[in-house]
């Protein structure tokens, strides 16, 4: 009687480990969950693209005020310089040569 529990066990721990391997019903759907960037690839930052930023938090990742706080000086600085990126109130002259 005994060997017949043992066997059990060990078909029952078999078992398991095909399920734990993806052999038996297929697991869910993987899809990503991480927010989605929306800062354009080319091209000048806007302000407007610093304050949509979101990072995706992770083990051991970073303060959230912190990267918040600095996106938020960043897109207040991009909004002083103006559409040339340099401060405004300059004296309006092209700075291309």
């Amino acid at each position: 009687m005994m060997w017949f529990f043992a066997v059990l066990v060990v078909l029952a721990m078999g078992g398991v480990a095909l399920l734990a391997a993806g052999k038996g019903a297929p697991l869910a759907e993987v899809y990503d969950d991480r927010p989605d960037v929306v800062v354009p690839a080319d091209g000048p930052l806007t302000a407007a693209d610093l304050r949509r930023v979101r990072f995706s938090i992770a083990l051991r990742g970073y303060r959230m005020s912190e990267v918040d706080a600095l996106l938020d000086r960043l897109a207040s600085e991009r909004e002083q310089a103006g559409p040339s990126g340099g401060p405004s109130g300059g004296n309006g002259s092209d700075p291309t040569p």
